[in-house]
């Protein structure tokens, strides 16, 4: 599900803290290495604010990338790299989860295989109390960060609980605070607005529009979200973290989310 998106945002925060990573440089893509390639100019932030401008239909048309990449490829990253560019990078928001594959198998790349396999556990998961928490990999043995993470409510809530109480747990750093506040901060693509690093914002779209997705919850309110209505909500001026995990089949996974998250947030005051 693709609360995993927001899983792999936070490895990358971690490994931009520990290693020192530039995340402002071109990505290190083999499959973009020569600076003639117009791929070369994607940056890893452009990936995490998913402006790669990299070629994506994610839908579940039996033609998709999407099901391409996820059922069909044994090296997820790589084929999502491989895809052509539709936009410059960083000019327009689109939703891919192609690029967050990219994301894991950079994540891989800069630590190695005998670091990479243990590095979500010993900084993150083991820390914090998300022990039921398993991740799957691809054939080529990248984990599917996009998409294929499982872990109970308990584990959902722990982690919108580091997010809440920016970066620590337990009296213990585990992200930085730079990291979260870039993370809550509008995709610099054209439509961007209501997503930051991998988590989705309770802000307008655009600048011309003040709509928000729900609009009975504050607009510091961000959140991870998955299929079929699996969310984590992070929301610092009503002191809240909410999880919800179901299956919902309704168009957009709409479950009464507004009208839940007001009820819950009206119950409290």
């Amino acid at each position: 599900m693709s609360l995993a998106k927001s899983i792999t945002g936070t490895l990358m925060g971690i490994l931009v803290q520990e290693k020192g990573f530039n995340i402002d440089e071109p990505a290190p893509v083999p499959e973009w290495n020569s600076t003639s390639d117009p791929r070369h100019n994607i940056t890893t932030r452009d990936l995490l604010q998913q402006t790669s401008g990299l070629y994506w239909t994610e839908t579940e048309d039996e033609n998709s990338t999407l099901l391409r990449m996820l059922f069909i490829e044994g090296d997820m990253g790589h084929y999502a790299a491989s895809l052509p560019l539709t936009n410059e990078p960083g000019s327009v928001w689109e939703y891919s989860t192609g690029n967050t594959m990219i994301l894991s198998r950079i994540i891989r790349q800069q630590l190695g295989d005998k670091n990479y396999y243990s590095f979500p556990y010993e900084k993150l998961f083991y820390k914090i109390g998300m022990n039921s928490f398993v991740l799957e990999v691809d054939a080529s043995g990248t984990f599917v960060g996009s998409s294929f993470f499982w872990g109970t409510a308990r584990d959902w809530a722990r982690y919108g609980l580091l997010y809440y109480n920016r970066g620590v747990f337990n009296n213990e750093r585990i992200l930085s605070e730079d990291w979260i506040d870039q993370t809550v901060a509008s995709s610099d693509g054209y439509g961007g607005g209501r997503y930051g690093f991998q988590f989705y914002l309770n802000k307008p779209a655009t600048d011309n529009t003040t709509v928000v997705r729900f609009p009975s919850v504050p607009t510091d309110a961000y959140y991870a979200a998955g299929v079929q209505g699996q969310d984590v909500f992070i929301i610092p001026s009503e002191k809240l973290v909410i999880v919800r995990l179901g299956a919902t089949t309704t168009p957009d996974y709409d479950w009464g989310d507004d009208a839940f998250l007001g009820a819950v947030i009206n119950a409290i005051k």
